[in-house]
């Protein structure tokens, strides 16, 4: 477990290099976070994740070859207390349903990224859990 007052470390998964630049832009300006690694791919970020120790991943959903559900759900597997959130353009009852069966911790539209990722991340890691 890491301390409470540590930052949380986060993943970026997606296929865009831009989104990562700008999501990367965006954190980089929160002390309580901090990103300690990125993929533009499912098996990218099954190849990478280990060696970054994330507390939080963010992960898109629709991605080419191995979509973000398929990819939560073997990341799972390998790292069972790091929390993962879907990030997608895709926001749908449908998609939030799936993402939750595969063991999803969160779901937020990019849309919404700058407004709710925050909140959520306050909300996952209220009794100071993490990954470590």
């Amino acid at each position: 477990m890491v301390p409470a007052t540590e930052p949380v470390r986060i993943f970026l998964v997606d296929d865009s290099p831009e989104f990562i630049r700008s999501a990367e832009n965006f954190l980089a300006g929160e002390t309580k976070v901090k990103v300690v690694g990125h993929a533009t791919s499912g098996q990218e970020a099954l190849a990478k994740i280990s060696g970054c120790r994330p507390d939080l991943v963010l992960m898109d959903l629709a991605m080419p070859g191995m979509n973000g559900l398929v990819t939560i759900a073997r990341l799972r597997a390998m790292t069972g207390s790091t929390r993962m959130v879907i990030l997608t353009l895709h926001d749908s009852l449908e998609y939030r349903t799936a993402a939750a069966q595969v063991g999803a911790d969160g779901f937020i539209s990019k849309t919404d990224f700058a407004v709710d990722l925050f909140s959520l991340i306050r909300t996952l890691f209220s009794k100071g859990d993490r990954a470590g």
